[in-house]
């Protein structure tokens, strides 16, 4: 657009070609467009996107052409996108440059995060955008190999600000397997022709003049498809035409392929075969294919025909007409020859450089079962695995699984699959081969192994109830052959039944312990998951006290491991985290959180980091930090939404309750514990009920508050029980009913015990002396004040300051109470607590004083993530160090500084630290 020449229109898609076209023209004023064209096959999409690079002169276009023989290859589609741009990965952060080498099988090392390797990716197009900007085109997308597809759609959602177009074209129907890495998406669908101009396409390759009711005969039959109206329609007669409208009831795709197989079947046995090694070998490597066809004995001259019959052209790469060419050379093919030609395919790849790709075409070859050939493609799926190609390694290894002649070892192989296949998130096909290794000879241990995988599975499609008679089952199969596991088995059944909650059936938390209980010793040294174990084993039999005893040393376990970086911190951070909770253990709170953080940011791990950070953000919350655990949770919902994976909602909520200011928080807070709960996660229903106490007790809706935390307090859930009770007594003090704050007053007193936290002492005092008078109750709120001071939970501290402020003024103690109740509202206001804040407000204004007003934020104009960038600028981090920690590109990163800039009315980053902090 921009270089002056007359822009030509495919027929009949004007408005289509004017939306590609300004795709291209916003990257090319600096700002990054990403589209998404939905159509039928043949409905037009490949040739708007070569309109659009057409009109792309001035750009670097990079092409990825999705191919269904591929899809099983790790990263084989990202590669085609990065081959050209490779020379760049020096330039690229270290763990950056290291992610995308291992994967692309550069060099050897651990797994990399395929999100990591999608910021390598984001750097690379960044790099070349500073030079020129980028066209990226990804056709067929929907035969993309999982890795590529969801590494792509983590960079179209990253993309804002580094002159990037990225247009992909798919399929309506896309498979199922995996979902849609690119919903959510901007998306233009492509539709058939307008009847007109689909007249007009006709008329243009039919030979002589057409009967009108024909032509619209054939232009209703193809719903204006432009692909059908061509090649259905090809060679016909208007004689011939006549008999088009026949009813057929098979897809529209499936007879324009059927009209590609009879273009194919006019040409010789030759030219079939070569066009078959062509669809076969998805690179499009012309080396290769002349390789193919010297092992097959065809002509060179073959290749003439071939490109004469116009399905393919044979240039610098080999390109098909139409992408149902190649399918209907490929499958429309008989079995032994396209046998021949995988077969030919793997003598001619290099066994050096693409070893993977020579075994499976070696595995598409095979008739017979085949030892030699299986124990290739297990080391084939060892190779995908450490690239980080989960779903590409399960697909060797169901492969080597069918082609395994020994039962036993066709047992082993079938178990092994079944992990790769759950682990890529494919569990109905997991299920498939969990059941096929049953019914092979394999060991008793190996059966446990399998009893526990089923029971994995089932857990992951649904929480709890199933699940959990499942687990117990492999567990105590497990005790026979291998305590370790069979006592890892018992740990997740007890998570299992803490997050089924309320809604477990006759199996719960209490007889998963007692089972537990009878488990093996644990190995020595003892892991810190063992420590684990035996302490809520403890915890759910014999009550909260006897289970502290345990669980405080098994705490500190973890507090040491995670000094030492070991990955049980990682591994069980979803369970040691609430423990620690209910164990008022705010220090273990602060060590593993801010382990976890660093530790998945250092390693890339995108899927376990959203996790970590909402639980960080959790911290924050109680810390009165509510800026930064907003910082935080924006980032986990950017990164499981840039991963495709659903938001964690706890800290957001919990951040929602605290604040009190948001009028829809209960409703928000209910419809997130109603949609958990119909994935069987009944812990949510206690703390739904939880967050809305601190919410109503915040707003002074004590009746309400009370309500909320008596429904919480019906089951005893792990982390939210105790906290629960805390409110239920303020709550019930607050809205005359004694009985119920002092029902809650014992329970808490039995939870808490006399060797707990000052966090848990302190919650303690402050409820005992909302149930006292006189002296005992100052006595008893000026200690809950001391031992919360020495805790890192500044929220109750305040609200001790709130509490005992409106109890000294009921005292007639007003000099007192507006000392404390000050301190209150300072905090709660500083926070961020507005209804908190509120509350002391008011019982100030009760005592007389009135109170300041609010000093105007100057972040207020700020949107979360720009608040998040300066402050990285503002400890000093470049561009580049902040793109890397936040996961978008250092363009975006400088885009939003300046932003930043001109909100806050600096010109330089040595101001942001005085800006941010309001002066």
């Amino acid at each position: 657009m921009s270089n002056g020449t007359p822009l030509r229109w495919l027929r009949g898609r004007r408005s289509e070609c004017r939306a590609l076209d300004q795709v291209v023209a916003d990257a090319r004023a600096g700002d990054s467009r990403v589209l998404v064209l939905r159509g039928e096959a043949g409905v037009g999409k490949s040739a708007l996107v070569e309109h659009m690079v057409g009109n792309a002169a001035g750009c670097r276009v990079l092409r990825v052409v999705g191919v269904e023989s591929e899809m099983e290859l790790a990263f084989a589609g990202l590669h085609q996108l990065c081959m050209p741009i490779m020379g760049r990965i020096d330039r690229l952060p270290d763990p950056q440059r290291d992610a995308l080498a291992v994967a692309f099988g550069l060099r050897a090392g651990s797994a990399p995060d395929r999100f990591m390797v999608g910021l390598a990716v984001l750097g690379l197009l960044a790099d070349v955008a500073e030079e020129q900007p980028v066209v990226c085109v990804v056709d067929d997308t929907q035969w993309l190999d999982q890795a590529s597809a969801q590494t792509m759609a983590f960079v179209a959602r990253r993309l804002l600000a580094e002159r990037v177009a990225l247009v992909f074209s798919a399929r309506t129907t896309v498979p199922a397997a995996g979902g849609d890495p690119l919903t959510g998406l901007r998306e233009l669908t492509i539709g058939g022709l307008r009847d007109d101009d689909a007249r007009a396409l006709l008329d243009s390759v039919i030979p002589g003049r057409l009967d009108e009711r024909i032509r619209d005969r054939v232009v209703a039959e193809t719903r204006g498809n432009p692909l059908a109206l061509l090649e259905l329609t090809r060679g016909l007669t208007p004689a011939e035409l006549a008999g088009f409208g026949r009813p057929d009831a098979r897809p529209l795709a499936s007879r324009i392929e059927e009209s590609f197989l009879r273009q194919i079947g006019c040409l010789s046995d030759s030219a079939q075969r070569l066009l078959l090694a062509a669809a076969a070998e998805p690179v499009g490597d012309v080396s290769l294919l002349r390789r193919v066809a010297e092992r097959l004995d065809i002509a060179a001259e073959v290749a003439k025909a071939v490109e004469a019959s116009g399905l393919i052209e044979i240039g610098p790469r080999v390109r098909f007409r139409h992408p149902l060419v190649r399918s209907a050379a490929y499958h429309g093919a008989d079995p032994a020859v396209r046998r021949d030609v995988h077969r030919a395919l793997a003598e001619a790849t290099d066994s050096d450089f693409d070893s993977d790709r020579r075994a499976w075409h070696r595995a598409h070859a095979a008739v017979a079962p085949d030892e030699a050939l299986a124990e290739e493609l297990e080391r084939s799926a060892d190779q995908a695995k450490a690239r980080g190609g989960v779903a590409a390694a399960a697909a060797f290894l169901r492969r080597a699984t069918e082609l395994t002649p020994d039962p036993i070892r066709y047992g082993t192989r079938a178990a092994t699959a079944a992990r790769a296949t759950f682990d890529a998130g494919a569990p109905d096909a997991a299920l498939e081969l969990v059941a096929a290794a049953e019914t092979s000879p394999v060991s008793e241990l190996e059966r446990a192994r399998l009893a526990r995988l089923r029971a994995q599975i089932v857990f992951a499609r649904r929480r709890g109830g199933e699940a959990l008679p499942l687990m117990l089952d492999a567990a105590g199969r497990l005790e026979h052959g291998d305590s370790a596991q069979a006592r890892e088995a018992y740990l997740e059944a007890i998570g299992a039944a803490v997050f089924g909650g309320r809604l477990n059936g006759p199996v719960g938390a209490r007889e998963v312990a007692e089972a537990a209980r009878r488990a093996p010793r644990a190995p020595q040294p003892g892991r810190p998951a063992d420590a684990l174990l035996d302490g809520l084993a403890t915890w759910f039999t014999e009550g909260c006290a006897q289970g502290a005893t345990l669980l405080k040393p098994a705490l500190g376990a973890f507090r040491k491991a995670a000094a030492r970086n070991e990955d049980d911190v990682m591994r069980w951070l979803w369970l040691a985290w609430p423990v620690a909770g209910d164990m008022w253990d705010d220090e273990t709170w602060h060590v593993l959180s801010t382990h976890a953080v660093q530790a998945a940011r250092e390693t890339g791990a995108l899927n376990f980091l959203p996790l970590a950070l909402a639980y960080r953000a959790a911290v924050h919350v109680h810390a009165g930090e509510f800026d930064l655990a907003s910082t935080l949770i924006n980032e986990s919902d950017n990164i499981t939404e840039a991963t495709g994976n659903s938001p964690l909602a706890y800290a957001s909520l919990l951040l929602m309750a605290w604040r009190g200011e948001d009028v829809q928080a209960a409703d928000v807070i209910l419809s997130t514990a109603q949609d958990a709960t119909a994935w069987g996660e009944g812990r949510a229903i206690g703390l739904g009920h939880y967050l809305l106490a601190v919410l109503y007790n915040g707003l002074g809706r004590y009746r309400d508050a009370r309500g909320s935390a008596e429904r919480a307090g019906e089951h005893e859930d792990l982390a939210v029980a105790g906290f629960t009770l805390v409110e239920q007594v303020e709550a019930g003090v607050r809205s005359d009913a004694p009985e119920s704050a002092a029902s809650a007053l014992r329970r808490l007193e039995e939870r808490v015990g006399a060797q707990s936290t000052d966090w848990g002492l302190g919650v303690l005092a402050r409820s005992q002396a909302l149930l006292s008078e006189g002296k005992a109750a100052d006595l008893l709120y000026r200690e809950a004040v001391e031992r919360l001071e020495h805790s890192r939970i500044a929220v109750h501290l305040a609200r001790t300051h709130l509490v005992y402020g409106e109890w000294l003024r009921r005292e007639n103690r007003r000099a007192d109470a507006r000392e404390h109740l000050r301190t209150a509202y300072e905090m709660l206001n500083g926070f961020g607590a507005r209804a908190f804040a509120e509350r002391a407000r008011r019982e100030l204004a009760a005592t007389g004083e009135s109170v300041r007003q609010r000093t105007v934020d100057v972040q207020g104009s700020l949107t979360t993530q720009e608040v998040q960038i300066a402050r990285l600028a503002a400890e000093g981090r470049t561009n580049s160090e902040i793109g890397a920690e936040l996961f978008i590109s250092p363009r975006t990163a400088e885009w939003h500084l300046h932003k930043v800039f001109i909100k806050l009315g600096i010109t330089s980053r040595n101001k942001l630290r005085d800006a941010l902090a309001g002066t």
